[in-house]
């Protein structure tokens, strides 16, 4: 019943036929011994050539680069520190508390809280109201009703009333958007065009796109208002510390 097998003495991989032995054509790789001659191949009486590893080759390492570690802001005591790109969860180095990294996407009603260093996505079904969002990116197209804490973009494509305060990385309110913000909101830069009514505070700068409407008191280290945008209120540039 056997079909290949190794030779005890020189180690060479061979096919049984009908009882006979048979050398492969492709000989098999395997490494010499320091010191010692490279085996031959008996039928060349020379050495085998080795085997290409894969993935050595220029194309494919071209479009398999390895993604580089990621920053994580705890959410516990706002230490910042790396992960590996794939990580679910992890430990914040200084306080010890547990970080998860786990992505959401939201395609219905949500009512339990959410912390994660993770992304969330509301989708256009999806609803979160109530309940706290803690998270890295926040992308909104459906409805958000709730106070929101976020270390990287806040992106709003849709229509509707935060309740809550908000701090965010970088706010951005996109075209069309109708959002009115019924507690503080706290960014370190925001790019606003749509429709938004807020007490916005900034460390960087509120940039008003074209067709941007920003109603409400804005304190900033600047501001860029772009031809067709209006501000609707008090405006108030600030240095960064008293800003922040």
């Amino acid at each position: 019943m056997v079909i290949s097998t190794l030779c005890r003495s020189c180690g060479l991989h061979m096919d049984i036929r009908d009882g006979k032995p048979f050398v492969r054509p492709k000989h098999a790789t395997r490494l010499a011994s320091p010191g010692n001659p490279p085996l031959q191949h008996p039928s060349t009486g020379s050495a085998p050539k080795p085997e290409k590893k894969a993935g050595t080759g220029l194309i494919r390492k071209f479009f398999h680069r390895e993604r580089p570690p990621r920053m994580v802001d705890c959410y516990h005591c706002a230490r910042l520190f790396q992960v590996v790109p794939d990580a679910q969860s992890s430990q914040c180095p200084k306080c010890g508390g547990y970080i998860s990294l786990r992505n959401y996407e939201i395609d219905h009603a949500w009512r339990r809280r959410i912390q994660t260093r993770g992304d969330v996505k509301i989708l256009k079904d999806g609803s979160i109201i109530g309940v706290k969002v803690q998270c890295h990116d926040l992308t909104v197209l459906g409805k958000l009703v709730a106070p929101v804490d976020c270390s990287g973009v806040l992106c709003i494509r849709s229509h509707g009333k935060i309740v809550g305060n908000v701090t965010c990385g970088e706010l951005r309110v996109e075209r069309g958007a109708q959002v009115e913000f019924q507690g503080d909101v706290h960014a370190k830069k925001a790019y606003i065009d749509g429709d938004v009514k807020a007490q916005l505070t900034c460390t960087g700068t509120i940039t008003l796109e074209k067709k941007a409407h920003l109603q409400g008191l804005a304190r900033a280290g600047g501001l860029v208002v772009k031809a067709g945008a209006k501000h609707s209120g008090l405006m108030e540039v600030v240095r960064p510390e008293i800003a922040g």
